[in-house]
């Protein structure tokens, strides 16, 4: 380690291996691991849009300023280049000779076209003719326009040669010795990946269901696509391309368009990555030669560009034997499940923790408000919300009956933006107050209030969270929100309300922090305070758990609370930059990460406060773009059983022996060590376990009942 820093980039990469480090555990279930090795690849193609892209940039404009790390944007995309393409070899080994023969023995035996029996053949040739081939369109390139390629979107390559004797049409259908006639056929989406065969004549057959690709039954049958013509050589490609746009937000056209211009730039952008399979040299050259691209950015797996494509098998296995125990998402045993929340919030606030906690309750909170006559009005904001949204059906609901509703959705919210702007135009013919986020500044705080008329007074009710407003992701992202009707809190969330939708200066809140303004001045002042207050004999402490790491001068906070003798102990999901274990910098700093069945995803920090300690949650990470590009929150825990439930939560993460790996010096992670006595714990396991007994103990409210006098 030369430096003070890791590069971010490459920081990500070592993330993206602890994904494929659960793909590799054999002691997990057998589609849990392909699950996993499926997300290695989505992660990657968020990666190469975005980071990769933005380091290509770099090299376009011919800079050569160093990172934080002391790499240049050249050796950043060598490195990148050497660890991505170790990664891949890593996974697609494991999908082919681990992952694939395991299935086989349980029952699913993939098939490839060198494998089709006759009957197989036949079978196939039928379905392809009926349910395929009307959707194909080939599209040749042996014209002067090379046919656009689509952003993350498996296509099929065909090197083609006429059959002798047969007039194959005009001149330029011909092709020539220094241009192939090379055409490609996009794999058709929103039809099954899988398709189930007979065993019949396969020596396989006594295994099990056999099934093929559509990918592959592509390759074998789209020969039929190109009458008068042979098909010499295929392959199989998928391009990804730059998506690292901004919209111009000083532009003087209407924000959505310029929003929509940015949608459109993304499908057409520079090539930035190529994966394909290994079948056709002489296609894949020609494809590297026509989007400019070397062989660092090519990509080559065995067959199957989108592992997720075998996902569908999950539908097969009906013993469940193959996944994960299912399990619940407990409602909340301090909740009522019939009446509003009011009550039970004047008494106490209430924290919810999702997914181990059903998010049944911030549907049912923002449904009783739109539902209530006495509420005058709701407030929120919204980054990202899915289809289907019962968040956007009790918005809609509680305009339509009268209540006055604004919404802030922030349309920039990456690859969420047409969804979003899809869901603001509906709310807005509802009557919703839509405002479009903030001039260069994304609004990522999720934040819901509810104003309801109480006797002669005013009551407010406030919903903070760490994750999104999102009904399926919050099944499988593990976040914390917060009830709440503490009036400090309530007025803070009146005073950012009205700094976000109007003309407002900035006003001093008691209790939250808001970033780009006050997060981070307020983090550095606490970690301050924990040098400070610190002793040897009573040295000071910080736990933090977020996704990633990466602000340099939180960092070197963090650093200098180290060299004071402050205990810091990380949680880290993704990114660090921070280098732990330098001695006279970071002895005292420790970092953990946690991949497990669901995705970690709450940010709480725990600050000892020479024994008055205090505790928050938010929804920034500590990055640069969070606390200084984005509006963000971060909120305290000041009601003390929920302060006991957060912390104790916050120390299960550090407690675990199972799932966790650590940050060495070097930059790489390895397995939290763990001595033969020690029982093992596994943070994610022991929380489940924790919120069933809770519900195992929920007093059964028994239905009452009247006898009947009989004559």
């Amino acid at each position: 380690m030369k430096g003070r820093f890791f590069n971010r980039e490459l920081s990500w990469l070592e993330f993206n291996a602890r994904v494929l480090f659960q793909g590799l555990n054999k002691e997990l279930p057998l589609l849990e691991r392909l699950q996993f090795l499926s997300i290695v690849t989505s992660n990657f193609d968020e990666f190469f849009q975005v980071r990769v892209a933005s380091v290509k940039r770099l090299l376009m404009e011919n800079s050569n300023q160093m990172d934080a790390s002391g790499l240049s944007p050249q050796m950043i995309l060598t490195s990148i280049s050497a660890r991505a393409h170790q990664i891949v070899r890593s996974q697609q080994e494991c999908l082919m000779t681990d992952i694939l023969p395991s299935l086989a023995e349980k029952g699913f035996v993939y098939i490839t076209p060198i494998q089709y029996t006759p009957a197989q053949i036949e079978y196939l040739s039928g379905v392809f003719n009926s349910q395929i081939f009307p959707l194909l369109t080939p599209l040749r390139t042996d014209m002067e326009a090379f046919p656009h390629i689509k952003n993350l979107t498996t296509y099929a390559a065909f090197l083609l040669k006429p059959i002798a004797g047969i007039k194959v049409g005009p001149k330029e259908f011909k092709g020539s010795d220094k241009m192939p006639r090379i055409a490609f056929v996009e794999i058709p989406e929103g039809i099954p990946n899988i398709y189930w065969l007979s065993g019949s004549g396969s020596a396989s057959a006594s295994r099990g269901r056999q099934f093929a690709l559509l990918q592959d039954v592509v390759t074998a049958f789209g020969t039929k696509l190109f009458p008068g013509f042979e098909v010499e050589e295929t392959l199989l490609f998928k391009v990804t391309r730059d998506a690292d746009f901004a919209v111009d937000e000083d532009a003087g056209k209407n924000f959505i368009s310029a929003m929509e211009d940015v949608l459109i730039q993304r499908k057409s952008s520079f090539p930035v990555q190529m994966t394909c399979n290994s079948s056709s040299q002489k296609i894949q050259s020609f494809l590297m030669e026509k989007l400019e691209l070397s062989q660092d950015d090519v990509y080559c797996v065995n067959q199957i560009i989108n592992p997720a494509d075998l996902m569908e098998l999950r539908d097969a296995d009906e013993s469940g034997a193959l996944c994960f125990e299912k399990w619940e998402h407990f409602y909340p045993v301090d909740l009522p499940e019939e009446e509003p929340y009011w009550d039970t919030l004047k008494l106490h606030d209430k924290i919810l923790h999702v997914p181990y906690e059903s998010y049944d309750p911030v549907v049912k909170f923002l449904s009783d408000a739109a539902d209530d006559d006495d509420v005058l009005a709701i407030k929120m904001t919204l980054y990202r919300t899915g289809r289907d949204s019962p968040i956007i059906d009790a918005l809609e609901r509680a305009a339509q009956r009268g209540k006055q509703v604004v919404v802030l959705v922030e349309l920039k919210a990456r690859f969420d933006e047409e969804r979003n702007i899809a869901w603001a135009n509906e709310l807005e013919q509802a009557g919703v107050t839509v405002i479009y986020g903030l001039v260069n500044l994304k609004v990522h705080a999720k934040i819901l209030m509810v104003i309801r008329r109480e006797s002669d007074t005013i009551r407010r009710y406030v919903h903070l969270a760490t994750g999104n407003y999102n009904t399926k992701t919050a099944k499988i992202y593990s976040d914390i929100s917060l009830f709440t009707a503490n009036p400090q809190i309530a007025n803070d969330a009146t005073l950012f309300f009205n700094l976000v939708t109007g003309y407002s200066t900035l006003q001093n809140m008691s209790c939250l922090s808001m970033a780009p303004v006050t997060i981070k001045s307020r983090l550095i002042a606490m970690i301050n305070r924990e040098i400070e207050r610190s002793r040897p004999e009573n040295p000071g402490l910080i736990i933090a758990k977020m996704n990633a790491l990466t602000h340099e001068e939180v960092i070197s906070a963090l650093y200098k609370a180290s060299q004071a003798g402050v205990k810091v102990l990380l949680n880290i999901r993704g990114i660090c930059m921070l280098v732990p274990g330098v001695k006279g910098l970071s002895e005292n700093i420790k970092v953990i990460s946690i991949v497990d069945r669901y995705l970690e995803h709450s940010r709480i920090f725990y600050f000892q406060n020479g024994g008055t300690p205090e505790l928050y949650c938010s929804s920034a990470d500590w990055m640069n773009r969070n606390l200084d590009r984005r509006i963000e929150l971060m909120f305290p825990i000041l009601d003390q059983n929920a302060f006991a439930d957060v912390k104790s939560i916050l120390d299960s993460y550090f407690a675990d022996n199972t799932k966790a790996m650590e940050l060495l010096q070097n930059g790489s992670w390895e397995p939290v060590s763990r001595d033969k006595k020690d029982e093992a714990f596994q943070a994610q396991a022991e929380l489940y376990k924790k919120y069933k007994i809770l519900q195992e103990k929920k007093p059964v409210v028994s239905e009452k009942r009247f006898a009947v006098r009989r004559k």
